[in-house]
């Protein structure tokens, strides 16, 4: 029991990689693998900020619009308004603490809870990222509801974040979006991890109450929380559009849903049953691998969410069921 709720999941994962390897046609390949790690990028980078939501006890449904919002604001600077890519990136970075700050200060506040007050968010920034353009995509050369056509480009620097890559082997093409996941990655690990904050809201996650008695401003450490969420999902946002090269406003349909799944699975790697940076990694990258097996063997779109749906079912039955079975055993 107790190595089926520490390893079944990575058993499952090198299971799946081996299953791909064999019965879909190159995906072995090292084109396949930098198909999957730039996938997995954007997504991982949004699931730790719902990990550490998680973390003080809180969850984030607003963290795809918010990315959505970004990609859509970034290439409004560049594009509409002819700013360099510096602007670009700066006011998606401010508007993802904005949000984020929103959302903690309704939340600690106004008492709002937390998946009220984070859907609300959610479509008001549906809502507002289309109210610019009328809902269209924004692109060099389209007309704006003003009438006017925009001249604007996107910047090379700003291009380079979602499709330069880095050759560090003969013939293994890293991109600059996984080099800045894993940066992500491991600046959060460090925070949550090998810091007092870190530990701070773990225990507020734990017991809120006692976390408080001990001294703890909860309220504080939760609207951090939710800010360090906000700026991750418009780095998220910012890397898609470097990758498009144009706001597209339907682009990020999936990620909230991929984000959520990426970290609810981390709990189940190594049997942490709980939020972590290694788990929701992990999740992120079993998601790309999933997606790109089920893709290269030409599996209808509309079966994806239900092979994700079950594997998420899956990863928080080792997570739960067995864990407490082998609480109880002991």
């Amino acid at each position: 029991m107790d190595l089926a709720i520490k390893y079944g999941f990575l058993a499952l994962l090198i299971g799946m990689i081996i299953f791909f390897s064999v019965f879909a046609d190159g995906f072995a390949g090292p084109y396949s693998a930098v198909f999957i790690f730039q996938s997995v990028a954007i997504t991982g980078i949004l699931a730790l900020g719902v990990t550490v939501t998680l973390v003080v006890d809180g969850f984030d449904l607003s963290i795809g619009s918010t990315a959505t919002t970004a990609l859509m604001l970034s290439s409004y600077v560049m594009v509409v308004w002819e700013m360099n890519a510096f602007w670009a990136v700066t006011l998606a970075l401010a508007m993802g603490a904005l949000v984020g700050l929103v959302n903690g200060l309704l939340i600690v506040k106004m008492k709002v809870p937390d998946l009220l007050a984070t859907l609300g968010m959610m479509f008001l920034l549906v809502g507002l990222q289309r109210i610019p353009t009328e809902g269209r995509s924004i692109s060099t050369g389209m007309t704006l509801p003003d009438g006017r056509v925009t001249t604007g480009t996107f910047s090379k620097t700003f291009l380079a974040l979602g499709r330069h890559r880095l050759d560090f082997f003969i013939d293994n093409l890293i991109p600059v979006s996984v080099i800045v996941l894993l940066v992500v990655a491991v600046l959060v690990w460090i925070f949550m991890e090998m810091t007092r904050h870190g530990r701070l809201m773990y225990a507020i996650g734990s017991n809120e109450r006692a976390a408080s008695l001990a001294g703890t401003n909860v309220n504080k450490y939760k609207i951090i929380a939710y800010m360090i969420s906000g700026v991750l999902a418009s780095i998220g946002g910012i890397l898609l559009a470097a990758r498009l090269g144009r706001g597209d406003i339907a682009s990020g349909n999936n990620l909230l849903l991929d984000s959520v799944a990426a970290a609810l699975i981390g709990f189940a790697v190594l049997g942490a049953a709980k939020p972590n940076v290694f788990g929701t990694i992990i999740g992120a990258l079993f998601i790309g691998i999933l997606l790109q097996g089920l893709t290269m063997m030409n599996a209808p779109y509309y079966t994806q969410d239900f092979v994700k749906g079950a594997v998420l079912v899956v990863a928080l039955v080792f997570t739960f069921a067995l864990s407490r079975r082998g609480g109880t055993a002991h």
